[in-house]
């Protein structure tokens, strides 16, 4: 993973001499505005999830989501186009903490796990981005990248079929999921000008107005709600036990950080590990995290289904995730039309999780193509092979407070991997 300039090997490897790259930044237009309105809807379904698992205020998670994603931009210079949301590799610690400790407490505990993160980005700002690229080749980013994808499958095939929602039968669940995945399959092949930047914001609305033809959505909600609400604040109270209990979990979301930066490198054709560095984004992750929990919201994290919807939309704009949060701090105050928000039916999102999740795969599958190493080889077979079949298969180690699984134990176990094995030999 070295920068632009190097070698093919590189995971994120230079654009081809005929790719023509976009800026950076763009001003702000109506495009700009729409897409970011999108991007917001694409993360909203995970975004509100974690918080209604926890005990959490979901308009608290909306609001901090929006002030994590523009403090993550302040401390990038606004050059990652990421979202920043509930992160979901939190929600069995924080269940356990707030039924020992409480939510203050809590808040407490994730607020120093935020600060785990930051030490993290001084110690990589110290030793230098290099270390990264000797830790992480193509060979353990690629397989990284498949699983931070393909280990969401299972929960974008329950939110389709109608697993998360009581009220909605499988037969209903598969008509709304399909059809609203259909509809963002055309806008996104077919769609021409502003319709091929709004496939998956289409999708959600045709999805929607499906859902009140078909009777499935109850507004009562919408009609109860105030227009102008403040959310349920709450501020966080440091405890001992409650910190000790939060802190271990803080290494795995990093890990993966890393895999999250690669992918959208990988996507955009940019090395963000070297620009604006991945001890600046681990930091504004970090922070980001620290703030919510100021607030009651849950931890901060890059959100993989944005990845994929910025992969569709071609859209590399930074300033669309400046849109997104600042859409998603208004619709925190905005109480009706938070709560139609809430009313969009979990399978109308499960549907377009299934392509987004399995776009983040491609994005892996396109990094191990790029680089151009052997598979066969033996010692890449093993790296590779273990890396997807711990990641998506549900091994897990440790236990009690904390536990690796997924993303970051197949992340951690690539690392180490390639650090033990010999390099490959000549030929294979």
């Amino acid at each position: 993973m070295s920068s632009s300039s190097s070698s093919d090997s590189s995971p994120v490897s230079s654009a081809s001499p005929d790719t023509v790259l976009p800026p950076a930044k763009e001003p702000f237009t109506l495009t700009t505005v729409v897409t970011g309105a999108q991007m917001l809807f694409v993360a909203f379904g995970a975004l509100v999830l974690v918080p209604l698992l926890t005990g959490l205020d979901p308009n608290v998670a909306l609001f901090t989501a929006g002030v994590g994603t523009l403090v993550f931009q302040c401390v990038t210079k606004a050059s990652v186009p990421v979202f920043l949301a509930s992160s979901f590799a939190f929600i069995a610690p924080i269940q356990g903490s707030v039924a020992s400790f409480g939510i203050p407490a809590t808040m407490g505990g994730l607020f120093v796990a935020g600060l785990v993160y930051i030490a993290l980005a001084q110690c990589i700002r110290v030793k230098g981005v290099g270390i990264v690229h000797r830790l992480l080749p193509a060979v353990v980013v690629g397989p990284v990248i498949m699983v931070i994808g393909l280990a969401l499958a299972p929960t974008a095939v329950q939110m389709a079929t109608g697993e998360f929602s009581d009220s909605i039968t499988h037969s209903q669940a598969l008509i709304l999921s399909l059809i609203s995945l259909g509809v963002t399959l055309l806008l996104s092949i077919f769609g021409r000008g502003m319709l091929r930047l709004i496939p998956i914001l289409g999708g959600i609305l045709t999805g929607y107005l499906l859902g009140l033809a078909m009777g499935i959505i109850d507004l009562s909600p919408v009609h109860a709600a105030q227009w102008l609400a403040l959310p349920s604040f709450t501020a966080p109270a440091f405890e001992f036990s409650a910190i000790l209990f939060m802190i271990p979990v803080a290494i795995a979301p990093a890990v993966e950080h890393i895999g999250d930066m690669v992918a959208i490198g990988s996507v955009t054709r940019r090395d963000y590990l070297k620009k604006p560095g991945l001890h600046r984004t681990l930091l504004g992750d970090g922070l980001a995290t620290s703030v919510a929990s100021m607030f009651g919201g849950p931890p901060n994290t890059t959100y993989s289904e944005v990845t994929g919807a910025v992969m569709l939309t071609r859209n590399f704009n930074p300033r669309v995730m400046t849109v997104a949060a600042c859409v998603a701090i208004s619709l925190a105050f905005i109480g009706k039309v938070g709560a139609i928000l809430q009313t969009i039916p979990t399978p109308v999102m499960g549907g377009i999780m299934c392509l987004l999740f399995g776009s983040i795969a491609v994005v892996g599958m396109n990094t191990l193509v790029r680089a151009g190493d052997s598979l066969t080889a033996p010692r890449n077979l093993v790296i590779a092979s273990l890396i997807l079949v711990f990641g998506i298969g549900g091994m897990q180690v440790g236990g009690g407070q904390f536990t690796l699984q997924g993303v970051s134990l197949a992340a951690i176990l690539g690392i180490v991997l390639n650090l033990i094995l010999p390099p490959a030999r000549e030929g294979e």
